[in-house]
């Protein structure tokens, strides 16, 4: 509706030029030229109001304002005014990408008004108008084809410049996916195998408070110490989110003494083997590796029942290899023992490595990750 009353407009402001100028005498064709009359006022009429269906109908309304300019000059009527209809038409078909039209509406206007003059025995005046025609034949179709590549280029700027927004949009909130999964898997990993050692260490506790005070204390301390780190560790996430310290407290393979420690208090044997000489590891794998093993031992304590653990670090060129086996009971199929798994994994395929997990044939269960030394590529 908004385009249709702008070409109403300029359909209306283009017949009041017309008339204003052509009975005011302020051009002239070039020609002896006779008085407008009905007819040749009834052919501005019709060719001016035509553009106020420009940009719906280009083929038609060019069609008719030529037709009504061709007959208006070849029935000698006076002015230069009446070829505004026919020039806005050929512009207009170039502005809509109609180059073709806008050449052929420029050619029959062209045949349409110069054939007849030169047929004719009357040469034009040196300072009619028809001396400056061809020009502005040619002039509107550049000047249309140059305002159809101006507009086109604006809106594949403004498209490229919606499609970076929309990137950018889609970027954080991957952003924040990823850092939504990341404090999740930071949650999952600390508190489920800080609060499984509590559980057992609760369990001993209460065994022994009468019978083994002295174990029963030793249990304690295990608890005490548990829940200090779980603590630590809950604040180092929750900094993520206050922004205050991104990495946390560094969590890697340096830390797998405490682990073991941890798993022997409460009656799990670990067995610790080193293969290759050792070296430092990019962050992102040293923790990945780190909460891997956290993870693996949590699922031996709750699900393996009694158990031994192997500890393997084996440091190869390129990657670094983590094993983790128990001799206890299989946990394929134990509630709750996917996610672990799917954590895991998880931290191995974002550190750039790979992991799989499944019963051993001798019995227990076996967790193996290989992660890369020049971590994520």
């Amino acid at each position: 509706m908004r385009i249709r009353r702008t070409d109403t407009l300029v359909a209306a402001g283009v017949l009041t030029g017309i008339v204003a100028g052509t009975y005011g005498g302020l051009s002239s064709s070039g020609f002896p030229e006779r008085p407008l009359d009905m007819a040749g006022l009834a052919l501005i009429t019709v060719s001016s109001l035509a553009l106020a269906f420009r940009r719906s109908a280009p083929l038609q309304v060019g069609t008719v304002t030529v037709a009504c300019a061709v007959a208006y000059y070849a029935l000698r009527y006076p002015g230069i005014f009446a070829a505004a209809p026919f020039l806005i038409s050929i512009y207009t078909a170039a502005v809509l990408g109609r180059r073709r039209l806008a050449v052929w509406l420029a050619v029959a206007v062209g045949v349409g008004i110069y054939g007849p003059i030169a047929l004719s025995d009357v040469d034009p005046a040196p300072d009619g108008g028809f001396t400056l025609l061809s020009g502005w034949l040619v002039a509107m179709v550049i000047l249309g084809e140059t305002a159809r590549s101006r507009r086109a280029y604006l809106g594949e700027v403004e498209r490229r410049a919606i499609e970076a927004e929309r990137t950018r949009e889609e970027a954080a909130l991957r952003r924040a996916d990823e850092e939504r999964l990341w404090i999740a898997q930071e949650l999952h990993d600390t508190l489920t195998h800080n609060i499984s050692v509590i559980n057992v260490q609760v369990s001993v506790a209460m065994q022994l408070l009468d019978g083994e005070p002295e174990l029963s204390r030793r249990a304690l301390a295990v608890i005490k110490e548990s829940g200090r780190e779980a603590m630590g560790e809950l604040r180092a996430t929750l900094g993520v989110l206050r922004q205050a310290d991104p990495e946390g407290p560094g969590a890697g393979l340096a830390r797998l003494p405490r682990l073991v420690a941890r798993a022997e208090a409460v009656g799990l044997p670990v067995r610790v083997l080193v293969v290759g000489e050792r070296r430092d590891l990019p962050p992102d794998v040293d923790r990945a590796a780190y909460r891997i093993a956290q993870e693996a031992f949590t699922n031996v304590l709750r699900h393996a029942g009694p158990a031994s653990i192997t500890l393997t670090t084996e440091y190869r060129p390129g990657t670094v290899v983590l094993r983790v086996e128990d001799d206890g009971r299989s946990p394929a199929g134990v509630a709750g023992y996917g996610m672990g798994l799917i954590g895991m994994r998880e931290r191995a395929v974002a550190a750039g490595g790979s992991l799989t997990a499944g019963p051993r044939p001798q019995g227990g269960f076996a967790v193996r990750a290989e992660l890369p030394l020049a971590g994520r590529p």
